[in-house]
């Protein structure tokens, strides 16, 4: 029994190192996963392949499969189609329902500069004016008498002032156009969006909502990153709008271009930030600090306050928690290193893991930032524990199935052990020879049988010594009565009885 029980504790003990192995083979074997990303070729598309190529460098547990779209607003809807598993997601275009944050890709701030208008042309010389003949007009007031000479002074004044706004037109054509130092002088002017995402065109008409500016009284147009350049040298263009990082280097050039003989383009505050934030809450109050993009004198001379809208890197709320916390910490793990390669990786930053954070952060990722991220044990404490309960109860079962099933070996034995007290018995008292040798013969076969169980571990310890007892006395009985029966040479009768 106690050799059984020992075979459940130890059958329990690899069955808990079996399943042990298993989950950790599980949890090191690489997870794939899928991710949704676009256009093709952005700087997204190029962040998410630095990564996939690093993790896979480092032969990380967890790796990266992309899936390209279009376009950024069709990340989010395949996450929610379960059509991948993490995507990057600009927060004003269209968030999935079922993601949740794993990491802050970039937070992108709208940059409005105006070019300084082109110098006027040099007007030509003034032409001479004749002077009238001061005799004509004289001659003339003469005649016409007080009447005339009223008549001549009114026109005099009305030519005079004539030719004051003349000269104060002249004079504000030959100073050229005025240079835009409000978004409110928007109107009427052409307005550059750096990009072909039109997102960036809904950035910019919602700023123009807000400041009342009708779209007809402005014409938009979307140019190309290296178009900026040659449309502010042929002044097809009186402002510029970019929507990216401070230290992209898209929003540097166009800022660089918009300079015009080494005079600074204008930076237009939005004013109104906090109000389209509160209209539109997808963006962020936000401003551009002074010397943001450099220069002599540094380029903006004060800080702008302006807007700005978050890229983030989601995942499916129900991918586990552990996968979400481990790809958490590769990614803000491998910042430092991949800064290098890609400057963009190295302004990745962890999510904001309060309760009232304005988007929700998925378990995992937040249990990683907040230092609360479970260990293998912790994780598969409750399967350990669940188990050893379940071995318990299994193997107590086993083992009343095991002793249930030697009862009919216990029963055998023990006929066996009463079989032999009944030849010892009979033994004593046979009458001839041929009897005592038959008893002697059966008593034979009884100990084969007993040493086959012995050899296949059928008979514990108790019951061999008290067989052998058994055995120990049939035998002496039996020599005693053949030594009996030899010596008088005559069949003896049975004892008779005490009657």
């Amino acid at each position: 029994m106690l050799r059984h029980t020992w075979l459940v504790m130890i059958a329990g003990i690899l069955a808990l190192v079996g399943i042990g192995a298993a989950a950790f083979y599980l949890e090191s074997r690489p997870t794939t996963l899928r991710v949704a990303v676009g256009p093709p070729n952005s700087e997204d598309v190029r962040v998410i392949q630095t990564l996939a190529q690093y993790f896979a460098r480092e032969r990380a547990s967890i790796r990266l499969r992309l899936i390209v779209k279009d376009n950024s607003a069709e990340s989010g809807p395949a996450l929610d189609a379960d059509q991948a598993d993490v995507a990057v997601v600009r927060r004003d275009r269209g968030m999935p329902q079922d993601g949740r944050v794993v990491a802050i890709l970039r937070k992108n701030v709208v940059v409005l500069v105006a070019p300084p208008p082109p110098p006027a042309p040099t007007p030509p010389p003034a032409a001479k004016t004749k002077a009238k003949p001061e005799k004509k007009a004289a001659a003339k007031v003469a005649k016409s008498g007080k009447k005339a000479k009223g008549k001549a002074a009114k026109k005099d004044s009305e030519a005079k002032d004539e030719d004051e706004e003349k000269e104060e037109k002249d004079e504000k054509e030959a100073a050229g156009p005025k240079k835009l130092e409000k978004i409110e002088e928007l109107a009427g002017k052409r307005i550059a969006v750096i990009g072909r995402s039109e997102a960036n065109l809904n950035v910019l008409q919602i700023i123009l909502k807000q400041y009342e500016i009708p779209l007809d009284k402005v014409q938009i147009i979307q140019l190309g990153t290296t178009d900026v350049g040659p449309a502010i040298r042929e002044s097809k263009i009186d402002a510029v709008m970019t929507v990216g990082p401070l230290s992209s280097r898209i929003t540097a050039d166009a800022v660089a271009a918009a300079g015009r003989d080494r005079e600074p383009p204008s930076f237009l505050a939005i004013d109104a930030a906090e109000a389209i934030v509160q209209r539109f809450p997808v963006f962020e109050s936000t401003e551009i600090p002074a010397g943001a993009f450099g220069g002599a004198p540094q380029r903006p001379p004060e800080a702008v306050e302006t807007i700005g809208v978050t890229h983030y890197i989601l995942a499916r709320r129900t991918l586990d928690d552990a996968t979400v916390g481990e790809l958490t910490r590769l990614i803000l793990g491998g910042r430092q290193t991949l800064a290098g390669e890609m400057p963009a990786i190295g302004k990745i930053e962890a999510p904001d893991t309060d309760k009232d954070a304005a988007v929700a952060v998925h378990p995992g990722a937040a249990a990683y930032v907040d230092g609360e991220q479970k260990t293998f044990f912790e994780r598969y404490n409750d399967w350990i524990y669940y188990g050893l309960m379940l071995l318990s109860f299994f193997g107590s079962i086993a083992a009343w199935l095991m002793n249930y099933s030697k009862v009919g070996d216990r029963v055998e034995k023990s006929q066996s052990l009463d079989r032999l007290v009944g030849l010892m018995r009979e033994a004593r008292n046979v009458p001839t020879l041929e009897e005592l040798d038959r008893i002697q013969a059966e008593t034979d076969d009884i100990l084969h049988s007993t040493i086959q169980d012995v050899v296949n571990n059928k008979l514990d310890q108790a019951g061999l010594q008290a067989f052998w007892l058994a055995l120990e006395q049939t035998r002496g009985a039996i020599a005693v009565r053949r030594t009996t029966l030899t010596t008088t040479g005559e069949s003896a009768s049975l004892v008779p009885s005490a009657e």
